[in-house]
């Protein structure tokens, strides 16, 4: 279950090209990130890319989309696509790259999968074989190769997860980004007055352009959010309701398991078991 926000800044459409590789003759290859906040800036380069967040929230945004990754999720970036990641606090993530001459992909789309335990534990196992290395081997050739097929495949078979609509309007876009930065306090009247409109016309607006209330698409931000703040092993029930703007725990539960399927406990527990 992924969120994607519009992200209207025209910074895209200069992104810079950002070579990953230091040598021609590797054409596949791991980066590993643990860390601080980081936002990489607009770029793109000429490599395929899958990135999966194995602990806190990474943020992955294209010029019309903004991608929020839960656990057990990635992120496909196909070359040449403009695009800037944020790792939030504490996050942990890996990102492999993939020549497209190994990994043929006419798509130009950034699109979103649920990665299986195979998948998972071939993009652990290949921390061993970086994207800055100089050399290469068989042995690595044949693995992201395998990979690569078992990723695409993912992509391209895989059933469509939750998302956000995007907007191109400057009110109903600030709207998104006003409701999503303050989830734990957030009011239609707050975001009528940030965006200096009418709380009627907020809603207007907001329903013309998605399709839905704004109230649905804010309770679906809280539970997006919810999603990746319960994959931190130290955040409990009751910190991560409070943190999306639910008082009550009860109700926050409810909400949570009509959404995702599962309670927030047991979603908790799951995360942990996939973490690393």
């Amino acid at each position: 279950m992924t969120v994607s926000t519009h992200s209207a800044t025209p910074h895209a459409e200069s992104a810079k090209f950002k070579p990953l590789r230091k040598s021609a003759v590797v054409r596949a290859g791991s980066y590993l990130y643990e860390g601080d906040r980081l936002v990489t800036g607009w770029h793109r380069h000429d490599v395929h890319q899958i990135e999966y967040a194995v602990g806190g929230v990474v943020d992955v945004e294209t010029a019309d989309t903004h991608f929020l990754l839960p656990p057990q999720q990635a992120v496909w970036i196909p070359a040449g696509l403009h695009h800037q990641a944020t790792m939030n606090s504490n996050v942990r993530s890996i990102a492999i790259m993939f020549d497209p001459e190994l990994v043929p992909y006419n798509g130009t789309s950034a699109a979103v999968l649920d990665v299986s335990p195979l998948i998972r534990e071939m993009i652990v196992y290949a921390k061993r074989w970086p994207i800055d290395r100089l050399r290469t081997d068989d042995a690595s050739e044949r693995f992201f190769q395998t990979l690569g097929d078992l990723v695409l495949e993912a992509v391209q078979s895989g059933e469509p997860l939750f998302t956000l609509p995007t907007s191109d309007h400057p009110v109903v876009s600030a709207a998104m980004t006003c409701t999503r930065n303050n989830l734990h306090t957030v009011s239609a009247v707050d975001v009528s007055r940030a965006v200096a409109v009418s709380e009627r016309t907020l809603r207007r607006l907001f329903l013309e352009e998605t399709g839905f209330p704004w109230r649905t698409y804010l309770l679906h931000a809280r539970m997006l959010r919810a999603m990746a703040l319960l994959a931190t092993p130290e955040q409990s029930v009751q910190e991560t309701a409070r943190a999306v703007g639910f008082q009550n725990v009860s109700s926050f539960a409810r909400a949570f398991a009509d959404f995702t399927g599962h309670s927030p406990s047991a979603y908790r527990k799951r995360s942990a078991a996939h973490s690393f």
